[in-house]
Parts: C-alpha cells; structure tokens; sequence
C-alpha cells in the first residue's frame, strides 16, 4: 500500500511530506493540497502545500549540491541511476496503486509506467557514460589563414539546477525522463510534480533517496501552482526547465528569460488514410491510439483524414472495435476509464456538443457518468467544428471524409500544434511524401503516434513544443559545451 513499508516516512497522519536535503519534511505552512480520485470524486490523497520561503530553501541546497555532485565521477552517478533504477522496479506494487487513484489509469498500464521508467534510467546511465565521457579535439589550421598554434578542447558540462515539471498523465514515467538525463550530466534537480499525481512521484523520489543520492541533489515540493507555480520557474535559482504539458507552458516561455527550455505542450495528432491502406491495421490503431488512457495523451490520435472512397469501410471496422471497449473503474483494468478530472470531462463534453449542433454523426450514443466518458466515434466531422482542432484529451475521435491527399495535409498543417501525426498507405513512395510534407515533429508510418522507445527523440513544432527529448536529446540539452585552448608558441604537426 502507498505510504508503507519502505514509504512509511513519506507521510505523517494523513499528509504526504515534501523531500529536500535529504529530509521528508512537512511544510510550515500548516496547509495541504487535496487529491481527488477521477474515479470516486472524492479526497484520495493530501500533499504539502509549500511557501516561497520553502522554495527558496530547497533552490539554495539545490546550488550547492549540484557544485558537489558535478565532481562525481560519471561511472558513480551511472551507479547510483542504476541502483535507483532497482529500487523503483522493485517497488512497482504500491506506486503503481498511486496511479491507479490519482490519475484512473488501468492498472496494467500503471505498472508498466513504472518498470518502464526504471528501464529509462537505466538507459540514461549508460548513454550519459557513453556520450559525457567523450570531448572534442580541434586544431586551428583547418580554418583558413592559420598555422597549427591552437588546440582546442571541448567538453559537456553541466547548466546547474534543472526544474522538472511533468504532466499528470504518465507523472512518473515523463518525471524520469528528466530527472535521469539530470543527474547523469552532473545537474541538481527539483521536481515539482502535477497534483494528479504527486503522491506517485514522492514514492518515486523515496526510491532515489533509498539509493544514496547525496543530501540536497534531489528535491520534490509540492503545493498550488497559483502559489509556487510562477515562484518556481521565475526563480532565479533555476538553469535549465524541462516542462511537459499544455498550455501553461506557453506562459513560461514568456517569462523564463535566457534559462534554456524544454517543453512539450500537446498535440492534434492527425491521421492520414489513403485508399490503398490496410483498412484492418488501421482500425486497430485509432483504437490504440485514440482510446487507450481514454484519449488522455500527447501522442493520441485526434482526428483522422480519410480518403472518402474507403471511409465508410474503416468508419464500420472502427466501430465494431469500438463496440468491444470495457468501459469502468481503472482497477478492473478497463480499456476506457474516468478522465482525469470534472473540468476535463466538461470541456469534452462542449466539444461534443458543438459537434452534435454542427451537423456531425454520431456513431455512437454520448454517455456520461461523472468524469467516466463513453468512447465516441464522430463521422461527417467538418473544419467548422471545434473538435477538428482543439485538442480533448478524451476518448473521442472525429473523423473527416477528404478528396485529396493535398486536403488532408492542408489540414494538418493548418493546426498550431505539430507534435505528431501518421500515414497509412502500402505505397512507401506515397508515404514519404506526405511525411517530408507534414509540419510535426514526428510522423508514424502505418502505425499510430506513439512517445517511444524513450531513446527516440521525441519533439515538437509550433505551438507543440521547444527543443526535443529523448534521452541522448535530453541528456545534451542539459549540459552546455566548455572549450579550453592550448596556444603554442610555434606551429606544430604531428610526425612533421
């Protein structure tokens, strides 16, 4: 169970504790900030709602621990990823519990988020070794103009204090993926965790503190954003923020100055069906990728643009699938559980709505019972209705019937995000094409858009995202390059 066992010092009474200089510590606040469960609506957990002072506090352990941690030779921070890597797997049972409650995501899927990530960190510390542990040598005759009187030697080091701040989808797993490519390149890091989620990610810090991380490197606050929020990433403490989720990041583009960025801020995934697709292969992956989590990710398929000849054959096959999703409570791991909050389920809702005003077909009967959202197919779909463009993060896909491959990548293109996007088609010619033509980050070919393997690199145009993750990726943006020049009194060449 959460907060047991090797977790037992996380919590006090019924609050979960905030982790800094290698204390759980309880906020001088006196206040805590409720969890709600998507499932019952009702308090599941309590975290600590954390002052500026405290803020403060934890950016000022974090300055002078990363000053230690970047003398640690490579192979000792590799150790410690790898032992805490360990550590999370082993622990996978009452973390993955904290998934199921705070965010309803099935349970197989929450234990598979945390093997996952542990299975990142492993990765991040053999890929920080591998590429941390090489410079660059250059000599100043290969520029014109010059004789051989400069040797140049260039190397990574690390920004300083990395703020991580992840999504409530996969809290853990997109946690990791910042935190590891941190602390390999020699960073501090500070977690500030989504509050849907939170009490996930304090039992994952629990298990790098278990490892033997030194005092100070890591640090977890929590509270409301309203509060912390912009303290945080305004602080002048912070070298490097790494921030995935919606609109909110925007906000912090503006403000954060010259602190290098990463982000990722969603999608409208599109799908492409051209008339010589595989009808079968297709209609499996608008199910796997606009319903499973119930819609609720980047990489989620969001509108398909199929040809008009074969969209009645894939709307049928798409909804026989769809007939067959067990709807319910994520702890009978259901394929379709309750989204991840009332304001969400809400906003899904208009969309459908406006969609119902506009003339769209629904393939089948909306139905809601609190935040748990029946899957809905919408046929007929047009540019004029919100649902062809704004993203639901919810188990609803629209469909638009297109005439022309050029329509179909117009559309894409037309969007402000750019995140992913797919193609189905037996023609690779065709498929190329499109790929070279469609404004996203990443497309997919014959199968639907997906975030992985973690060492692929994973980014964003537009309005989708700054720079781009994967860990090699993430590993670099996180380090900046240090050069020192030898300036020798003559020219020297070798075996001259």
């Amino acid at each position: 169970m959460a907060g047991t066992g090797v977790f037992e010092e996380i919590i006090e009474g019924d609050v979960f504790k905030y982790y800094t200089d290698g204390e759980w510590k309880k906020s001088a606040s006196g206040k805590s900030v409720a969890i709600i469960n998507p499932t019952t609506r009702t308090t599941q957990y309590k975290v600590q709602a954390c002052t500026q002072e405290e803020v403060n506090k934890v950016m000022e352990s974090s300055k002078i621990a990363q000053k230690h941690w970047a003398k640690t030779p490579l192979w000792k921070r590799a150790e410690l990823l790898h032992k805490a890597a360990a550590i999370l797997k082993e622990h996978k049972a009452p973390i993955a519990e904290c998934l199921v409650k705070e965010i309803a995501k099935p349970a197989k899927d929450t234990v598979t988020e945390v093997v996952r990530s542990g299975d990142l960190i492993s990765y991040c510390a053999e890929e920080g070794v591998r590429i941390l542990g090489e410079g660059k040598f250059l000599v100043s005759d290969s520029f014109p103009g010059n004789e051989r009187t400069k040797y140049c030697l260039t190397s990574k080091i690390p920004l300083g204090v990395v703020l991580a701040i992840p999504p409530f989808n996969y809290p853990v797993n997109l946690a990791v993926s910042k935190i590891g490519p941190a602390l390999i390149a020699g960073n501090s890091l500070v977690l500030k965790p989504p509050t849907q989620g939170a009490v996930a990610c304090l039992h994952m810090v629990q298990c790098f503190n278990l490892a033997g991380f030194p005092k100070g490197l890591i640090s977890c606050v929590t509270g409301k954003g309203s509060e912390i929020g912009d303290f945080l990433t305004m602080h002048p403490g912070v070298n490097c923020i790494s921030f995935t989720g919606g609109d909110t990041g925007i906000s912090i583009s503006k403000k954060a100055g010259m602190v290098p960025l990463q982000m990722e801020l969603g999608g409208k995934d599109a799908c492409i069906v051209l008339e010589d697709a595989d009808l079968d292969l297709v209609a499996a992956n608008i199910i796997k990728g606009g319903f499973s989590y119930s819609g609720q990710r980047c990489t989620a398929v969001k509108v398909v643009l199929v040809m008009e000849s074969v969209a009645d054959a894939l709307v049928e096959k798409v909804n026989a699938k769809v007939a067959k999703l067990k709807v319910g409570p994520p702890e009978e791991d259901c394929d379709i559980t309750p989204v991840v909050s009332e304001s969400s389920a809400n906003f899904i809702e208009g969309l459908a709505k406006d969609a119902k005003t506009k003339g769209a077909t629904f393939c089948q009967e909306y139905k809601r019972e609190g935040n748990l959202i029946w899957p809905l197919l919408l046929d007929n779909v047009r540019p004029d209705m919100r649902i062809a463009w704004e993203e639901p993060f919810g188990p609803i896909v629209p469909v638009i019937r297109i005439n022309s491959i050029e329509e179909g990548i117009h559309h894409c293109n037309a969007s402000n995000f750019g995140l992913q996007g797919c193609v189905f088609t037996k023609d690779i010619n065709k498929a190329i094409l499109i790929s070279d033509a469609m404004e996203t980050g990443t497309v997919q070919i014959n199968s639907a858009p997906a975030r992985g393997p973690d060492h692929f690199p994973f980014q964003g145009l537009k309005d989708s995202g700054i720079g781009s993750q994967g860990i090699t990726n993430s590993i670099n943006m996180m380090t900046k390059i240090k050069s020192t020049v030898i300036n020798l009194p003559t020219p020297s060449y070798t075996m001259g």
